[in-house]
């Protein structure tokens, strides 16, 4: 029993000695991204996050004011939707991010150019999809650099500089390492369930929960999976232009916030 409480002793020893010499080499434990979602056409709170946002220069929102909003579609994989989506923002010239992972790259390269060829924004979701907050500064790099340089491979955007954390789990320790490696994370403050392909509710559905929660400066996260958010797009679309919204890129909300107020 001795034997074995020296030997848990020196562990224990070795593994404070190991992070007190490098302390940035394991993340500490993550926050789950959300908020209560806004109904009444205002920006949602974010309580406590918010101080982290502003600290590491994070957005889950244009906080302006303008009535723009700014879509974003996460890609994990393929379900058939995606060169309709692509389709419906070409035809109403509306510029949007696609967060992808490298399964996405590997499995779909010719929807990966086309994204990039039609003037959309190719963002970093990860290679390999994993817990950022579990992971070291070293691994999370290797992700995000993997993921760049294939899509650098095929397409004309040699960089990426929005980081979507896979699931939504981050904590201060992820975002300044995300700061550290050239990346700016991009939450959101518009969402519902729509990536469960087995429980599609109609684009009625998708329609209504964009619309219901929509309010000026939103970042609309999609997801390319849902057949009912290709269904409701162009309607989404169109009437959110009916109610005096315009479409931006994420490159506009960074140029926007760089810029004295009033200039842009």
């Amino acid at each position: 029993m001795k034997k074995i409480n020296t030997m848990i002793g020196l562990f224990t020893l070795s593994f404070l000695i190991f992070f007190s010499i490098f302390p940035e080499s394991i993340a500490a434990s993550g926050y789950g991204w959300g908020f209560k979602k806004s109904t009444n056409h205002e920006i949602p709170e974010i309580g406590k996050y918010k101080q982290l946002l502003d600290k590491y220069g994070a957005y889950y929102v244009d906080g302006s004011g303008d009535k723009v909003v700014y879509l974003t579609f996460d890609n994990g994989y393929e379900q058939g939707y995606t060169a309709k989506v692509l389709d419906i923002l070409k035809k109403e010239d509306v510029p949007a991010t696609f967060f992808v992972t490298g399964h996405y790259v590997d499995s779909k390269p010719d929807l990966i150019k086309r994204m990039a060829n039609e003037g959309h924004i190719i963002g970093n979701h990860s290679y390999h999809h994993p817990d950022f907050s579990v992971v070291s500064k070293k691994t999370m790099k290797k992700e995000l650099e993997t993921l760049e340089d294939a899509v650098a491979e095929i397409t004309d955007q040699e960089q990426m500089k929005y980081l979507r954390p896979p699931r939504g789990i981050f904590n201060e320790q992820t975002l300044k390492w995300a700061n550290d490696l050239g990346y700016t994370h991009i939450f959101w403050s518009l969402a519902f369930t729509d990536w469960n392909t087995d429980k599609q509710k109609g684009a009625n559905y998708a329609y209504e929960q964009v619309m219901k929660q929509i309010h000026p400066g939103a970042i609309v996260l999609l997801h390319t999976v849902s057949s009912d958010n290709a269904e409701a797009l162009p309607r989404i679309i169109n009437d959110l232009k009916e109610k005096g919204y315009t479409f931006k890129s994420l490159d506009d909300l960074i140029l926007k916030d760089m810029l004295p107020t009033g200039i842009y």
